[in-house]
């Protein structure tokens, strides 16, 4: 059963973009620079996205906010006074009346580990932890500067002082067996993680592993093998009582959901403000898709002539459907019909009636939702189902 979806009106999520990493790991295609003693500029960096978040509040008028994400880079980090700073202000700007979910990403090196205290402080509730393995020889293929004896002791920390934890794992490396991963993933439990969210490796062609790849020094897994280590993940994650609640994040109750995550995959809006970052507005125009300007400088100088975007476009009634559809199916909740039905796509015939008889999608009381076969090959179904 599908529980009901909150209404996203009236609120506004807060995404915030950290640029800054100690260094760059060779799958990650992200807006990120290395952090190189930009003490000043980072001090800048702070101001401008406190300058920027009231500029956008002044577009959007009166709003209540909904949640707020820290991502990155790595914005752990950032210094927990600055993140104390931001969440002051968007408080200040858009009023809560129950407490709010506060996600902020963080790697688990000691030196982070000992900041997670100070973060609690200023205000995160939920920390995401990007592990991405338990095995040392992964670590250093993967290009993480943490062991996997730190990335224990810095989750036995965050079990101690976050109220909520999730953790990132990357999966269907080279040569990982199923039974690797099996491993990898009970530590998981045993840690006590509430959130897991297990990715496929992607290569990227911008990024080092894209241009080894390219060179033939990076053999990912095969197609079959990669199909294998997936049903492992699903039915590992099942058994242990984690509801796969979109493609990508398993959740062991429903108080564990990302709250601002599925904020964005309901289509409610969302204020993105720091280097290259995404946002989705409603006002007076239309639903408007923003971007910032990606390089740290021409961020700092659009904020202060009072041009944060490097693209900002309207969206048409249509493509904010469709993009509704895209989101929306990739979670258990699924979109509702009617949404659909504005893109001209009949339950009862066409592509929605054809994915349905071929058991890649489910009508639920009203709502469409891929079903356990529809999602892994989830793009095959949006392309057949919006072309």
């Amino acid at each position: 059963m599908i529980e009901p979806v909150p209404d996203t009106d009236g609120q506004v999520a807060l995404y915030v973009h950290w640029p800054y990493c100690a260094r760059i790991c060779p799958y990650c295609d992200f807006n990120v620079v290395r952090d190189r003693g930009r003490v000043e500029e980072q001090d800048a960096l702070v101001e401008a996205i406190i300058a920027d978040l009231r500029a956008q509040s002044v577009l959007l008028g009166p709003r209540r906010l909904a949640s707020v994400f820290f991502g990155g880079g790595t914005p752990s980090l950032m210094k927990p006074s600055a993140v104390a700073r931001v969440l002051e202000e968007a408080q200040a700007l858009f009023p809560v009346n129950d407490p709010i979910e506060v996600s902020l990403e963080a790697n688990p090196t000691d030196a982070e580990a000992d900041r997670y205290r100070a973060l609690a402080d200023a205000g995160v509730t939920r920390l995401s932890m990007g592990i991405q393995s338990f095995d040392d020889t992964a670590l250093r293929f993967l290009g993480r500067d943490h062991s996997a004896r730190s990335a224990r002791r810095a989750a036995e920390i965050a079990v101690r002082t976050i109220p909520r934890l999730s953790i990132d794992l990357i999966y269907a490396r080279p040569d990982q067996t199923v039974s690797d991963w099996r491993h990898e993933l009970q530590t998981a439990f045993d840690l006590g993680f509430e959130h897991i969210s297990p990715y496929q490796l992607t290569i990227e062609p911008t990024t080092a592993f894209g241009r080894a790849f390219a060179r033939g020094q990076l053999v990912p897994p095969d197609d079959e093998h990669a199909a294998a280590l997936y049903e492992e993940t699903q039915s590992l994650l099942e058994k242990a009582g984690f509801e796969a609640y979109e493609v990508s994040n398993h959740a062991n109750a429903v108080s564990a959901r990302s709250s601002h995550n599925l904020h964005v995959w309901r289509g409610g809006d969302y204020i993105g403000v720091g280097p290259g970052a995404h946002g989705r507005l409603t006002t007076s125009t239309g639903r408007t898709a923003t971007v910032a300007h990606r390089r740290i400088a021409d961020y700092l100088a659009g904020v202060a002539r009072h041009d944060p975007w490097q693209e900002m476009e309207v969206l048409s009634p249509a493509d904010a459907d469709e993009e509704r559809v895209l989101l929306g199916l990739r979670t258990v909740e699924g979109v509702p019909m009617t949404v659909l039905a504005r893109l001209g796509l009949d339950g009862s015939g066409g592509p929605v009636a054809d994915l349905i008889g071929d058991g890649f999608l489910e009508n639920v009381s009203g709502r469409i939702r891929a079903t356990p076969r529809g999602r892994p090959v989830l793009d095959s179904v949006l392309k057949h189902l919006l072309t």
